[in-house]
């Protein structure tokens, strides 16, 4: 099989991971029989350097042209950038957010999987950690607060700030189906997270996953208020297969979920259209503190090039090759700093790629 990837190598520690999820990549591509050819692409701060804007139509085109983007991490120190300088229209994550409209990726894939190896990491009691959780959170990702109008005027000789929160029903149908169709492949559990009680938004959320269901027998559905469902990912994450929330919820219980497995260097993501297309990038942040300074830990961009191998190219095996020789490498007792515990062999990040890659 061929296949082209665009490569957004990003700000920060963005270019170094991307690097060794490549680097997996081409050794999964020689062990089983398959080609990738590789385009690069420029998107926030390191596009805002070359054009002066975090995002150009060409990018966008270039893209478009790839059956799949994987990339690195977008922004820098909002207190020393240059880039904060500039409005907020043009600044990196301005870019992150045009080109997931762009592309029309509507559904944002979150795994939280707490590794046996890493247990000691997770801030949980240990009876809680002890249990281990898989979950993953289906997070709507071009509609709702971030994408509604927005002002800030003077009412009254008063500075008010007005966002908007809106949703309609297909936007609601599509991601519930998304997330109704991987739950099928889970655990089949879905829990459908709004605030239901107070948002006429999330009310009309609730009754379109409802309809949805009934096209899902086989699967469980329950509804749950967010503030609730902050709670429980802290009391009680075994209990959750599949969360199913709108933007904003996501966002913050995304951020909530990753960190309760130890480090948000683990944390892979995926974000969908309604073709075979995705974009796929860590979890975490540009950490522009510890760029180019082999600290980075890799794995999470390296497991979502394996979530891109599994959801874009339809190659099952390859994508659980890559986590197996993650899980490896854990159980070898390599670490990187973010991981790193007593007994263990620290690990920078070119090295981490290259231990993961010689396992598969």
């Amino acid at each position: 099989m061929n296949g082209k990837i665009g490569l957004i190598f990003g700000d920060g520690i963005g270019p170094e991971i991307v690097r060794e999820a490549k680097k997996v990549l081409d050794r999964t591509a020689e062990k089983f029989g398959h080609r990738f050819d590789y385009k690069e692409l420029l998107l926030g701060g390191a596009s805002i350097d070359v054009h002066g804007v975090p995002l150009t139509k060409e990018t966008v085109e270039e893209a478009k042209a790839c059956d799949a983007v994987l990339m690195g991490s977008i922004g820098g120190d909002a207190k020393t950038s240059p880039w904060y300088q500039l409005e907020p229209s043009k600044r990196p994550e301005a870019g992150l957010l045009g080109i997931r409209k762009a592309l029309n990726l509507f559904a944002n894939l979150r795994p939280a999987y707490l590794y046996e190896e890493l247990r000691s990491s997770c801030p949980l009691r240990e009876d809680i950690s002890r249990a281990g959780f898989d979950l993953l959170i289906m997070r709507e990702l071009t509609g709702g607060l971030y994408f509604g109008a927005r002002k800030t005027e003077e009412v009254d000789g008063v500075m008010t700030a007005v966002d908007t929160l809106s949703y309609n029903e297909l936007e609601i149908r599509r991601i519930a189906k998304r997330a109704f169709d991987v739950a099928q492949k889970r655990r089949g559990k879905v829990c459908s997270v709004d605030k239901a009680n107070v948002l006429d938004s999330s009310r009309l959320w609730r009754k379109v996953v409802e309809e949805v269901a009934k096209d899902y027998p086989d699967v469980e559905l329950s509804h749950m208020y967010v503030d609730n469902c902050a709670m429980q990912l802290v009391m009680n994450p075994a209990q959750f297969d599949v969360i199913l929330t709108e933007n904003m919820f996501g966002d913050i219980l995304s951020d909530e979920a990753s960190m309760v497995t130890g480090s948000i260097g683990m944390l892979s993501s995926a974000s969908l259209n309604d073709t075979r297309f995705g974009l796929y990038e860590p979890s975490h942040g540009s950490a522009p503190d510890i760029a180019g300074q082999n600290k980075a830990n890799p794995i999470a961009t390296i497991l979502s090039a394996a979530m891109m191998l599994r959801y874009t190219f339809d190659l099952d095996q390859e994508a659980e090759a890559i986590e197996g020789a993650v899980r490896q490498v854990l159980k070898d007792g390599y670490r990187t700093g973010d991981i790193m515990t007593e007994g263990c062999t620290y690990t920078g990040t070119v090295q981490m790629g290259d231990l993961i890659a010689e396992r598969i």
